[in-house]
């Protein structure tokens, strides 16, 4: 699948990360329990260096918990990094986060007291949400559309914490497809710039041999069909998402399947473990350094053909 969407004002934020990093105490990045790799940005992760961060699991009452749990131990190997499962229901949780970020930096204030964090985080993850639990007042804007927050923020909490708040930023390119997929089916990137019905048969499948259990009791079905084309078939008719003559309509039977997923209807689900993340990482550095070694190689025969244009006959 191809997902053709990188705004302008994303690169923008890249460069103002890069200037602001420095500047900044710590890193609270703010990912999707349930796509915690795919969710993360590698900008970010590459600008860090051993800066302390906290990784902020959100929308965690949508997730597999099992799963968020694995995902809590995995970051904490890190020594500088604290994970911590959040959701908009408990905002409590949210407002702990204060004290979490001076117990982290504890002596290490300003002058005034004061600790900057940059807030980051892909598009609809919930970052302006939380920043507004935070404030206890509405500051930054907030949606369930991609892209909102589009310049960056300076927020000062008066509590000791300053916030730089940037915009949601994907990365430029997705060299994994499976995290394009799993982007799109939580509803990272916006619903015009990909396929319903890719999307949906990605989700199909994955919930097929990942989840059987809950698409037997979500769909009250006895034995599951063995494709996800034949999985959508059922649903949709048992949902009446026809079209001409009594056929199923793919699009109508995608939104819905991609809706009851957002929405945890399906049940609770985790689209990656740490494992797989592990086992896609590796795979992605070698797509990674077989586009650089082609670069590279591109741009070394360009100075060897300009060179023999250069050179007298």
């Amino acid at each position: 699948m191809s997902i053709n969407w990188f705004p302008g004002h994303m690169n923008k934020a890249i460069r103002e990360i890069k200037e602001i990093l420095p500047k900044v105490d710590l890193i609270i990045e703010v990912l999707d329990a349930r796509i915690p790799y795919s969710s993360a940005n590698p900008v970010i992760e590459q600008f860090r260096g051993d800066k302390p961060c906290i990784k902020l699991l959100s929308k965690s009452d949508l997730a597999d918990p099992v799963l968020t749990q694995q995902w809590l131990e995995y970051f904490q190997q890190d020594p500088n990094i604290k994970a911590i499962p959040i959701t908009t229901q408990r905002p409590e949780h949210i407002r702990g986060l204060v004290g979490v970020c001076k117990n982290l930096l504890a002596g290490k204030e300003n002058k005034l007291g004061n600790i900057t964090a940059l807030i980051t985080g892909i598009p609809n993850v919930g970052k302006s949400t939380i920043i507004n639990t935070l404030a206890g007042k509405p500051i930054a804007k907030a949606g369930n559309e991609p892209a909102v927050t589009q310049a960056q923020q300076r927020i000062d909490l008066r509590n000791g914490l300053i916030l730089i708040d940037s915009p949601g930023i994907l990365w430029p390119k997705i060299d994994n497809v499976n995290s394009g997929y799993r982007l799109a089916l939580t509803g990272a990137i916006r619903d015009t710039a990909m396929s319903h019905d890719d999307v949906a048969c990605f989700g199909a499948d994955f919930f097929l041999k990942t989840y059987p259990e809950l698409m037997k009791q979500r769909f009250k079905l006895e034995t599951l069909p063995e494709t996800e084309i034949e999985f959508l078939e059922i649903i949709g008719k048992q949902r009446g998402c026809l079209g001409g003559g009594g056929h199923v309509d793919f699009h109508k039977i995608s939104s819905v399947l991609l809706m009851e997923f957002r929405t945890a209807t399906l049940g609770l689900i985790t689209l990656e473990t740490p494992a797989v993340a592990q086992a896609e990482e590796i795979v992605v550095q070698r797509i990674r350094d077989e586009k650089a070694a082609l670069k590279a190689n591109s741009k070394k025969q360009r100075k060897s053909d300009f060179k023999s244009r250069q050179s007298p006959q």
